[in-house]
C-alpha cells in the first residue's frame, strides 16, 4: 500500500522546485575549493551557511566543527523512535579547482541553465549529494513535522584534497558519529540507469630508487664493470607478473576474498554498460591479462600492480655514452576486499630488496596506503533503496564495484565499524573538468528517490 506521506513530501518537493533551485545557485556561487588556501575563508562562509540551512529546515545541534584543517558541518534530528535506524548521511561542500578557467563557457561559479543542464562547479560533485539530501528532509519534515528515521549530517569540507584530516576527526568524534547505517552521497548514477556502488579497490603506492655509482660514467670506461642501475630496475619491473599477468609477489593473493556468485552476475551486467566506453577511451581491441580470469574481475575484483612512471639516465635527442647513477620508478597496486595495506607494503618492499645488492643500492618508500571498501550488497537497506529507484526511476540500480579507489570509505568502514551504503545524487558530466554540469531533470528526480528512501528505511525496525 502507497505511503501517503511519501506521496505528500513527494508533492510538495515538486511544488518548491523552483525555491530549491534558487536557493542551489546561492551554494554554488560559494567558491568552496579545498585546495587552494586563497579560499579558505570561502570554505568557511560554506560551512557557516549549511549550518544556517540545517537549523532552517529543522535539525538539532548543528556547527561546523573545527579540524584540523577545513570545517565539517554537522547536524542531527533524533526524534524517531529508538526502534528506528539512525542513518549518518555523508557527503562533501568542497569543490576542485576551476582550472583552466578559458575552457568554460560560463563562469564556473555563476550558475547557468543551457538546454537542461545546469552549468557550475560542485553542481555534481558533490554539492548534489548535500542539496538532495537536505531538500528531501526539508519536504518530509514540511509534510509530517518529523522525519522517518533518525539522522546525522556529516558533510566534509577537504574531500577533494583527499580528506587528510577525517581520520583523527572520526577518531575524536566516534560517539558523536555513531549510528546503525552510514550513508554515502558522492558521485551518481548514469542518465538512463541507476547505480549503487557496492565496494572499491584500495591503494598502496611506492617509489623505488636504484642508486649505482655516485654520478653517471663513461660507458666505454666502466661498461662491463660497473653494474648499470637502469638493467637492475628493468629486472625488478619484469619481476612482477608472469606471462598470465598475475603477480608474482610471495603471499599478495593470500588473503583475497573470491566473489559471490551474486556479485559475478552482477558484474556481467555491469559489463555491457561500461564495456563500450572503455574500448571508446582506451582505444585498446584486445585487452591483457585472460587467464587471470574475466574482463570484469580483472577491472574491479583482482588486486593489479602497475609501474606508472620510471626515469633515469639520459633522454635527450641523439646518444650520450654513459652508465646511469640512478634510476626511479613509481608503482601503485590497487588491493581488494580482505587485503591489508600494510602487509601488501611489507611484502612487496621485500620483494623489491631482494634485487639489492653490493653493486646496487636500491630503496623503496611506499605509502601507508588506503583500505577496499566492500558495502552492503543484499540486505534491507539496500532494498530500499532499490525500491526508491523502481519508484522513481522506474528500475532497479546496477550494482557497481568500482576499480578505482575512495579511501575515506575504507576509513569509515574500519573505524566506525558500521554497514555502508552509497546513494549517489549526482548525474551529469564534466566533474573535475571545465563546464561540470548536472542534469536538471534527474537532479528533481533524485530528491524523490532520496525521500522514498528515508521513508523504506524508516520501515526497517531494529
Amino acid at each position: 500500500m502507497a505511503n501517503p506521506s511519501i506521496e505528500k513530501a513527494v508533492a510538495h518537493a515538486h511544488a518548491q522546485r523552483d525555491e530549491y533551485m534558487t536557493h542551489y545557485h546561492e551554494l554554488l556561487r560559494i567558491p568552496s575549493i579545498s585546495t587552494d588556501p586563497a579560499h579558505k575563508e570561502d570554505i568557511n562562509r560554506c560551512a557557516a551557511w549549511l549550518v544556517d540551512e540545517l537549523k532552517r529546515i529543522g535539525f538539532n545541534n548543528c556547527q561546523a566543527i573545527p579540524s584540523d584543517g577545513h570545517p565539517v558541518v554537522y547536524g542531527e534530528w533524533l526524534e524517531a523512535g529508538d526502534d528506528k535506524p539512525t542513518v549518518l548521511v555523508y557527503a562533501h561542500y568542497d569543490v576542485q579547482p576551476v582550472d583552466p578557467i578559458d575552457l568554460w563557457d560560463s563562469p564556473p561559479f555563476e550558475p547557468t541553465v543551457r538546454d537542461g543542464k545546469l552549468y557550475a562547479r560542485g553542481s555534481i560533485d558533490d554539492k548534489a549529494g548535500v542539496w538532495v539530501n537536505l531538500k528531501a528532509f526539508e519536504s518530509m519534515f514540511a509534510v509530517d513535522g518529523k522525519l522517518p528515521v533518525n539522522i546525522k549530517i556529516l558533510f566534509e569540507g577537504e574531500e577533494e584534497t583527499g580528506s587528510p584530516n577525517m581520520l583523527p576527526f572520526v577518531q575524536q568524534h566516534k560517539d558523536l558519529l555513531k549510528a546503525d547505517l552510514l550513508q554515502i552521497s558522492d558521485g551518481g548514477s548514469l542518465p538512463d540507469q541507476p547505480l549503487i556502488i557496492y565496494g572499491a579497490r584500495g591503494i598502496v603506492d611506492a617509489e623505488v630508487t636504484v642508486t649505482g655509482p655516485v654520478r653517471d660514467l663513461h660507458s666505454g670506461v666502466y661498461g662491463g664493470i660497473v653494474q648499470n642501475p637502469v638493467h637492475v630496475a628493468g629486472d625488478i619491473i619484469a619481476s612482477f607478473h608472469d606471462a598470465s599477468g598475475r603477480i608474482q609477489i610471495d603471499g599478495f593473493y593470500d588473503r583475497v576474498k573470491p566473489p559471490s556468485a551474486a556479485e559475478l552476475k552482477a558484474l556481467e551486467e555491469s559489463l555491457k554498460i561500461f564495456l563500450p566506453d572503455w574500448e571508446a577511451e582506451s582505444g585498446v581491441k584486445t585487452w591483457w591479462g585472460e587467464a587471470m580470469g574475466t574482463l570484469g574481475e580483472r577491472a574491479t575484483m583482482l588486486p593489479t600492480l602497475d609501474v606508472n612512471g620510471i626515469w633515469g639516465g639520459y633522454q635527450g635527442p641523439g646518444v650520450k655514452t654513459i652508465i646511469p647513477g640512478q634510476v626511479k620508478f613509481k608503482v601503485t597496486m590497487r588491493l581488494v576486499a580482505d587485503q591489508d595495506p600494510n602487509e601488501i607494503k611489507a611484502l612487496f618492499t621485500a620483494h623489491v630488496m631482494r634485487f639489492a645488492s653490493d653493486t646496487a643500492q636500491v630503496e623503496v618508500h611506499a605509502s601507508p596506503g588506503s583500505w577496499p571498501v566492500t558495502m552492503l550488497f543484499d540486505s534491507p537497506e539496500v532494498e530500499a533503496i532499490h525500491r526508491a529507484f523502481e519508484a522513481t526511476w522506474g528500475k532497479r540500480a546496477l550494482m557497481v564495484r568500482t576499480g578505482g579507489s575512495i579511501p575515506i570509505m575504507g576509513m569509515f568502514q574500519r573505524e566506525l565499524n558500521m554497514p555502508i551504503t552509497s546513494l549517489g545524487f549526482g548525474v551529469g558530466e564534466n566533474l573535475h573538468s571545465p563546464n561540470e554540469f548536472l542534469w536538471i531533470e534527474h537532479f528533481y528526480r533524485n530528491i524523490d528517490t532520496a525521500i522514498h528512501f528515508y521513508y523504506n528505511l524508516g520501515e526497517i525496525t531494529k
